[in-house]
């Protein structure tokens, strides 16, 4: 039997054009992540790095996951040498180190990432006074800070705001194992807005556990709570990732 080979191109552009319908299609019906405006999401660098805490586990891993799900473009690094280069293209930087920032670069880098009044995040270790050779990094941009904590326990962070954007929907209180951080604002300091205080059985001493830095040009938050999983794979932890990210960002 003659085949009519002529008919195979037409054929051949009619399954073309149907397989680009049905991707437009489906194009249409994306959902948008929540970190993302339009087709830019926000890019978050993620610093970890230093002693006493696994960086790897709990920010390179837990946290960044928990960004990333959220449609958040995240960069994660241990070398706090790199910082410069990587701010150059960054909307969010997310500080989780303990490890020294000896680079000028870096540290002039991060003034600026300020000044031009982008989004920072101050978590847990890099709430302590960490750095006596750059006390600006205290006393300006962290607003304070903790030179320790109780053993690591249970205790309850109290929150005296619900209808910010960085806890809103959160209950009340919140009971959970972590290191009670005994942070304490700099007065010489800009000041802080507490928006949880953690408290414990026994004691009538009440420390920030999540505040915001008063900033005439930039958001900055700070999370002093995330020592292991009791922190960074409860729900409420996550939400308040988000949410910090999504508010310093300003989108």
């Amino acid at each position: 039997m003659k085949r009519n080979h002529s008919s195979y191109p037409s054929l051949r552009i009619g399954r073309l054009l149907i397989l680009g319908l049905l991707a437009m299609f489906a194009s249409s019906c994306a959902v948008k992540s929540p970190g993302a405006k339009g087709s830019k999401a926000t890019r978050v660098l993620l610093v970890g790095g230093g002693s006493s805490h696994n960086f790897d586990l709990w920010y390179k891993g837990a946290d960044a996951t928990t960004l990333r799900q959220a449609g958040y473009l995240v960069t994660y690094t241990a070398n706090t040498d790199s910082i410069a280069e990587y701010l150059k293209s960054t909307d969010v930087l997310y500080l989780s180190n303990n490890q020294a920032i000896k680079s000028q670069a870096s540290r002039q880098a991060i003034l600026d990432h300020i000044a031009a009044g982008k989004g920072l995040l101050l978590a847990h270790a890099a709430l302590w006074y960490n750095w006596k050779d750059w006390p600006e990094y205290n006393k300006q941009i962290a607003a304070g800070g903790s030179n320790g904590h109780d053993r690591y326990g249970s205790f309850d962070v109290n929150f005296t705001n619900t209808t910010h954007p960085v806890t809103q929907g959160q209950a009340a209180k919140l009971t959970l194992k972590d290191e009670r951080y005994y942070y304490i604002p700099d007065p010489a300091g800009p000041g802080i807005e507490v928006l949880a205080s953690n408290s414990v059985a026994g004691s009538e001493k009440t420390f920030p556990s999540i505040f915001v830095v008063k900033n005439d040009k930039a958001r900055i938050v700070g999370i002093a709570l995330g020592h292991d999983a009791e922190s960074h794979n409860i729900p409420q932890y996550q939400a308040i990732l988000r949410n910090a990210v999504k508010w310093v960002s300003k989108k």
